[in-house]
């Protein structure tokens, strides 16, 4: 996931081109954490008896998530500081020329400029870089830890087993 978000991150900042970058690194976030599903169903089957509370199952997947949107956060600020410090100066340029050529009204350039500036701005503390990213993956291993959590739940059978 981590590769994939660097390589569309370096084609959109040579390009200059950030149209269809999010849509991408969503679906990059998406296609990775599929193996939230594979992890839960491996415990569940292989160490759990082929049972699992859906506390259980969530949890397993919230670790998972927590370790691959770290490796994320710790390649995003490689990559940032490293690679791209300017990532940013591209990126607010981009988004007001876009706003500028889809005949936005000058309030909402404005707008616009006054938003990403700030953003800028708190991209300025590699604490903020980090928060910011965590809050740009995070949710998405959420969302996908509850829903993998719904579907492979299992609850034991009602039978009873004698010990003699």
């Amino acid at each position: 996931m981590s590769a994939w978000a660097v390589g569309g991150v370096a084609w959109c900042y040579s390009s200059g081109n950030f149209e269809g970058s999010m849509l991408l690194g969503y679906a990059s976030m998406i296609l990775a954490f599929s193996l939230v599903f594979v992890g839960v169903k491996n415990y569940r089957d292989k160490y759990n008896g082929g049972i699992i509370s859906f506390g259980k199952a969530f949890r397993i997947g919230l670790y998972i998530i927590l370790v691959a949107s770290t490796l994320y956060v710790l390649v995003w600020l490689v990559d940032y500081y490293v690679f791209i410090p300017d990532f940013m100066d591209k990126y607010s340029a981009h988004v007001i020329n876009k706003a500028q050529n889809s005949g936005a009204s000058a309030n909402e350039i404005a707008a616009k400029t006054k938003e990403i500036n700030t953003m800028k701005e708190m991209y300025n503390t590699p604490l903020m870089v980090v928060l910011l990213t965590y809050m740009e993956i995070f949710p998405v291993g959420l969302i996908v830890s509850i829903i993998t959590a719904l579907i492979l739940k299992r609850k034991p059978n009602g039978s009873v087993v004698a010990i003699t």
